[in-house]
């Protein structure tokens, strides 16, 4: 029996049987890397080398340092090699919105740093700006789209939210009339307006990044996994030892998101989260002119346990997030499997768009988030300055891997900067607890923001408690 707590997607949860009408046909398959028909490749290093920087990790954090470093300086001899294919795991499967913000939104910010958030803020748009002029001057392919982003109450508490939000001069109120006539859904109840996100496809990103790099000299293998890093010289160049080569470099930039960092003590700082998404069929005009979504905005909703979407190039429509599933701290592929998510995700998007009944939905994935315990990107400098480390985006990687790239060559260059001085560059967040202290806080967590959302936002002991260490997440 459905109670008075239940949320709004188990009080209009729509038949089983049209949800499982949705899936049927459903490919476990992420639909961005299928829609890149002919991704570049590059070869599997085979030889040793030697240059001035070397580069671990083909998604957005590598190849956006590989390009930003020989555009500082285009005589530098840069390598990045990648374990599998560029792209494969995050910069290639995720929702593809492009935020100007660092810090995993204003209130996040704003709590943590807040005598630096106007420079953090600042920073972030220019950030997002200096991505935007890339992607024009290099005739990137990438479906760059600048549309905003619009946060939906689908809750009543949630309105006084977005209420003190727009106060605050994050974004312009909607009311319940405003918002639907922006996007029709039922669930809404209220909207803030922003501007500063833009929408792009992730692995046409990946794929496009890949040509700037190469178009400017920086040598790519694909393939080619880093056994180990040994910088026992402590004047020397760092040697990356790998199964058909090495590489020895005079600096190093580590961009390995949720998998294990090369410098051991960096590994306690991240967890990989599994996020989910589904793709739906391209709408046709019809099922768009029932929904408007005119101005193309990503939408996000205002609970704890939050859900993202947005319209493709072709109008599909991509749902996801809700459930951030912890499985240990060892990646697997196995753990995107994960069908019962998948028709939560399948419910939740018919709750929001009843009007699409019989919609089906195409491609159904998942892939592993580097979360920290500050829900933004840190920063490490090990091996007497020359390897320099960046994660922990916790699923805002898209446009702060840009600003990241910047800060890596920063620390590796001896420079003393705008960015390098900002209390979260040289500041740490705190390490998760080894196993199992590890799963049992973070399941704690999860429980705690359900039972939030399920309780008029109001949050648990535990929730409090997790706040006062500033390990608190009100996203």
């Amino acid at each position: 029996m459905r109670g008075a707590d239940d949320t709004v997607f188990e009080r209009r949860r729509p038949a089983e049987s049209l949800v499982e009408a949705s899936l049927r046909d459903a490919r476990d398959a992420c639909f961005w890397i299928e829609d890149v028909a002919t991704p570049l490749r590059f070869p599997p290093l085979r030889s040793d080398l030697v240059c001035d920087l070397a580069v671990v990790g083909g998604g957005y954090t590598g190849l956006w340092t590989a390009i930003r470093a020989k555009q500082r300086d285009p005589g530098r001899r840069v390598v990045l090699v990648e374990s599998r294919r560029l792209g494969w795991a995050a910069s290639g499967r995720n929702g593809g919105f492009c935020a100007a913000s660092l810090t995993h939104g204003e209130e996040n910010g704003r709590t943590r740093w807040p005598s630096e958030y106007a420079t953090l803020e600042r920073l972030g748009t220019e950030n997002l700006d200096a991505i935007e002029a890339t992607v024009n001057e290099h005739g990137m392919r990438v479906d760059f789209e600048r549309s905003g982003e619009l946060s939906v109450a689908v809750e009543p508490h949630q309105v006084g939210w977005l209420q003190e939000a727009a106060s605050s001069g994050a974004g312009k109120f909607l009311d319940r009339d405003e918002v639907r006539a922006e996007v029709d859904s039922p669930t809404y109840l209220a909207g803030l307006l922003g501007e500063e996100t833009a929408l792009l496809h992730p692995a046409k990103m990946v794929d496009e990044l890949a040509r700037v790099a190469a178009d400017l000299g920086v040598e790519i293998f694909e393939d080619s996994h880093v056994l180990s890093l040994d910088a026992a010289d402590r004047s020397g160049p760092v040697t990356l030892q790998l199964a058909s080569g090495a590489v020895r470099a005079s600096r190093v930039a580590l961009g390995t998101n949720a998998f294990p960092a090369l410098v051991r003590r960096y590994r306690p700082y991240t967890v990989p989260v599994y996020d989910y998404a589904v793709m739906t069929e391209p709408l046709t005009r019809s099922q768009l002119d029932s929904i408007g979504w005119r101005n193309r905005q990503g939408i996000d909703d205002a609970a704890n346990q939050f859900h993202y979407y947005r319209l493709s190039a072709d109008d599909r429509i991509l749902f996801g997030g809700y459930d951030a599933v912890y499985r240990g701290k060892k990646v697997r592929d196995s753990h995107e499997h994960r069908p019962a998510t998948h028709r939560r995700l399948g419910s939740h998007l018919l709750t929001t768009f009843p009007q699409l009944e019989g919609i089906g939905i195409t491609h159904r994935w998942a892939g592993a988030i580097d979360t920290s315990t500050r829900f933004c990107a840190f920063y490490g400098l090990a091996r007497q300055g020359r390897v320099a480390h960046a994660a922990g985006f916790t699923g805002l990687g898209v446009g702060a891997t840009r600003f990241a790239a910047d800060v890596l060559l920063d620390l590796l260059d001896g420079l003393d900067t705008e960015r390098t001085g900002l209390e979260m560059v040289r500041r740490k967040p705190l390490p998760f607890p080894p196993e199992p202290l590890a799963a049992v806080g973070i399941q704690a967590t999860r429980w705690s923001l359900d039972r939030a959302d399920h309780r008029q936002g109001r949050r648990n002991a535990w929730l409090r408690t997790l706040d006062r260490f500033g390990l608190g997440f009100d996203s």
